[in-house]
């Protein structure tokens, strides 16, 4: 496990289109997904501890902005044959273990990945309407520890925010987790 944290936001970064196989077995792009007030992709995995730590917070944050008219997905980046945990199978049993009612897709070539400059697990993309890049930051305050009534919901804050006011006025702090692990 290499401890990672993202870069910050890249000014002018449109999201790349993809089309890759969710846990039901359906293809989803980014049309498929994106809401009137935007889309939060994320990159996350079944092992890492830093996203373990979180499911229970990232199912919340995903039905609050789904509320929002915000569409949510979760993209698997990993080699999964170097890291089985990390399988097609396991992710449809760890999304039904976590309460995951968005699309959890398998990013089996990586390309996805790539084109999104994802590094870590977690990694959090949050796009305006026009899916212009607008937050890269980490989930909350809390990061990989218990939430408290003192912790902020960042990416939330900054989505809501968004939508409601046009921009991001939340300050945006990396994530932070387990390197993507890249194939060979």
């Amino acid at each position: 496990m290499v401890l990672m944290h993202t870069p910050q936001r890249e000014e002018g970064f449109k999201a790349p289109d993809f089309s890759l196989r969710n846990i039901d077995g359906n293809m989803v792009g980014l049309a498929d997904v994106m809401g009137e007030g935007g889309l939060v992709v994320m990159f996350i995995c079944n092992h890492c501890p830093y996203v373990k730590a979180i499911t229970d917070r990232i199912a919340e944050t995903a039905r609050r902005l789904k509320n929002e008219g915000i569409g949510v997905i979760a993209i698997m980046p990993n080699d999964t044959e170097n890291y089985p945990q990390d399988s097609f199978e396991n992710m449809k049993l760890f999304a039904k273990e976590s309460g995951f009612d968005f699309p959890y897709v398998i990013d089996e070539a990586q390309e996805v990945a790539k084109a999104y400059d994802a590094v870590c697990t977690p990694d959090f993309f949050g796009f305006d309407g026009n899916g212009m890049l607008q937050y890269r930051g980490r989930l909350d305050s809390a990061m990989n520890k218990p939430a408290t009534s003192d912790t902020v919901p960042e990416l939330l804050e900054a989505m809501k925010g968004l939508k409601h006011g046009g921009q991001v006025a939340t300050p945006q702090h990396s994530s932070m987790g387990c390197s993507i692990k890249w194939k060979d």
